[in-house]
């Protein structure tokens, strides 16, 4: 009894309207859209055809008005379909449409047999022949053109085969029982390839959904894996593959006028140093902190990128690219040297920027990048913390510069370079007590070039730590043997800031066997504004090992004397151009005297630089200098000419 409920159940099912699956409704719809307008287009010609054969015996209102409504409802059933075809329509229309259509034919099927039953007596036998071929074309053709909607054609199938087995044996009974049997077979077989079609169109719905899923995936991972791909995982800034791939993009477009694209490239400056001190937790969230500060001028119609490590770069569309270029360096340049907290420490850096604008219309997008780029190695290489627009004589100094910077690597091997030493003199007794030692080309195959020039390029290439090492040996090995000199050699902040550098110096005082107590490194105030905390680290580590230190150009920065003593440094040099001073402003003596004073209350030894008159000489060591050094005294050279010479002009200098 349960199998049979089931079984019911199951049957009653099938003839009911599927309305959960959306896809496989709207499909049925678009099916129905072709194949509605042809049963209507059968019925009414049926209609009409039955109409013609049973005029001559039939009224006019059974036969032409039954025909004409019959004809007319169709028609017009038949045209609204035609109509639907494309239309937007939700599911709730597209279900209303198909129930109405499916009872509507239905109905217009049983109104069409009870019609024919109604005129089958009338006629003769080739009348109603003919009656009977349109009835099963009529029920065939509604099964058929109904089969995307099962439930429908369930319907159609079972309501009209009833309803014709029913006039078969009423009309004539048993003369008409073959053509009952025949259809009722006709509509099994029909019902049989109703149920397998719908069964492989739901089953061709359901794979056509299954694809459009997975290809909705593979979409979206692959949209997932452009983001990616093009992101900068640290920043979340668009990354270098990106800003090239948009170059690329707008290279093949034509620009209808000048001044629609402008590259903006920034190089931080000090992030190397942070990241080495503070770990690269306190690096990445420096770089999350300046593309922040970044992004937040970003102008618009501007897309901001991460280029990689300390690099970054904005690509300006749309009008008047260059001034936004330009205004965007300057606030960018701003915003990067103001100190940052990360991690509760206070952090400086600053930023090297240079920009190019398409100003002719005529520049292509990948070379506006490059000379962006060539702008900012210009500032890079001659000071940093400026910006700097495209110039095209750059191209030619970054080319000399890289020829040079290649030159360097090479004079290194080839022992191009030499070290010369410049007296420095107490100004009490007026004898030797130091030397400075300083570099030298003179081997260079296109000539010499002076230290200003082949040092500052070193500096920007990373050949100064090389370089200073070279320097560092040579003098260490021709002063070791002189008792009591004391020798002091330049150090760039390149080398402070250097991983290896404190290693690196004690293997030569090692090597050499020089004194470590006779070593003075002289760095500059730019150590100490730009890397405070590496400055610190080394100068506290080569004091250990007895190295001393003294600050370079002093007088010409902002370092306070306490701060400076709080670095361990026992000798001041002041800067030459306040030197020179004194000759032309009276006034300058008070400066010097009280930089003087001020160096000696805190232990500090005071050395002049650019002593280059007798006049100058007096007046320093009348202030109270305790060493000078300058062309007055000796101008750089071999060290022997320094020793030959030193001592007579001294005593000649003292009596005078």
């Amino acid at each position: 009894m349960l199998l049979l409920r089931r079984a019911f159940a199951e049957l009653v099912k099938q003839f009911e309207l599927l309305t959960e699956d959306s896809d496989l409704l709207r499909a049925q719809y678009r099916e129905f859209t072709h194949q509605v307008p042809l049963l209507y287009l059968v019925l009414s010609c049926n209609a009409v055809l039955t109409s013609l054969i049973f005029s001559p015996v039939a009224g006019f209102w059974l036969c032409s008005v039954a025909a004409l409504g019959l004809s007319a409802t169709a028609a017009v059933r038949g045209i609204q379909w035609s109509r639907r075809r494309g239309g937007n329509f939700t599911d709730a229309e597209i279900r209303r449409h198909i129930q109405t259509t499916g009872r509507l034919a239905i109905l217009l099927s049983i109104g069409y047999m009870a019609w024919g039953m109604i005129l089958y007596p009338l006629g003769d036998p080739a009348a109603k022949s003919q009656l009977l071929f349109c009835l099963g074309l009529t029920h065939t053709c509604t099964v058929f053109c109904l089969m995307p909607l099962r439930s429908a054609a369930l319907w159609a199938a079972t309501t009209s085969t009833a309803l014709f087995t029913a006039f078969c044996f009423v009309a004539e009974p048993g003369a008409l029982v073959p053509q009952a049997l025949m259809l009722a077979l006709l509509s099994a077989a029909m019902l049989f390839v109703l149920y397998r079609q719908n069964r492989t169109f739901g089953d061709l719905i359901s794979s056509q959904r299954e694809l459009r899923q997975r290809h909705l995936v593979t979409e979206k991972l692959s949209e997932e894996n452009k983001l990616i791909a093009f992101t900068d995982a640290l920043s979340r800034l668009p990354n270098r593959r990106a800003l090239l791939a948009r170059l690329e993009e707008l290279g093949g477009q034509q620009r209808p006028a000048p001044d629609l694209l402008a590259v903006v490239f920034i190089d931080l400056d000090g992030f190397k140093l942070v990241n080495d001190s503070y770990g690269h937790e306190v690096g990445d969230l420096l770089i999350k902190t300046a593309s922040a500060e970044l992004e937040a001028i970003r102008p618009d119609d501007a897309t901001l990128v991460r280029i990689g490590g300390d690099e970054f770069a904005l690509l300006a569309e749309g009008n008047d690219a260059g001034r936004r270029a330009e205004q965007f360096a300057r606030g960018a340049l701003r915003a990067l040297t103001l100190p940052m907290m990360l991690q509760g420490k206070q952090v400086k850096i600053g930023a090297s920027i240079g920009y190019a604008s398409d100003d002719t219309g005529d520049v292509k997008p990948l070379e506006l990048l490059r000379r962006a780029d060539t702008a900012m190695y210009s500032v890079k290489a001659t000071g940093r913390g400026r910006t700097q627009a495209y110039d095209p004589g750059l191209d030619a100094e970054r080319a000399r510069r890289r020829k040079v910077g290649q030159e360097i690597a090479g004079g290194l091997a080839r022992c191009e370079f030499d070290v010369v030493y410049q007296p420095i003199i107490d100004a009490r007794v007026l004898s030797v007590s130091g030397v400075e030692a300083l570099v030298r080309w003179p081997g260079r195959p296109e000539g010499p070039l002076s230290p200003d020039e082949f040092i500052e390029i070193a500096e920007s290439n990373g050949m100064i730590q090389a370089l200073g090492m070279f320097v560092l040996e040579r003098a260490c090995r021709d002063t070791a043997g002189i008792s009591g000199l004391r020798l002091s050699v330049n150090v760039s902040p390149a080398q402070l800031s250097h991983p290896e550098f404190e290693r690196q110096v004690t293997d030569i005082l090692a090597l050499t066997g020089f004194p470590p107590e006779r070593l003075q490194l002289e760095i500059t105030e730019r150590n100490l504004i730009e890397h405070p905390e590496r400055a610190r680290q080394s100068i506290a580590a080569l004091q250990q090992a007895g190295v001393t230190f003294a600050l370079d150009d002093f007088g010409t920065g902002f370092t306070s004397l306490a701060y400076l003593r709080s670095y361990g440094f026992t000798c001041v040099k002041i800067d030459r151009s306040l030197i020179k001073q004194l000759e032309t402003d009276p006034k300058a003596v008070y400066l010097i005297s009280g930089l003087i004073q001020m160096s000696k209350g805190l232990d500090l030894k005071v050395v002049a630089e650019g002593v280059e008159t007798a006049q100058l000489a007096r007046m320093l060591r009348t202030s109270g200098c305790n060493e000078l050094q300058g062309y007055y005294y000796g101008r750089p050279g071999e060290l022997s000419a320094i020793f030959s010479a030193a001592s007579p002009k001294a005593s000649v200098r003292n009596t005078a």
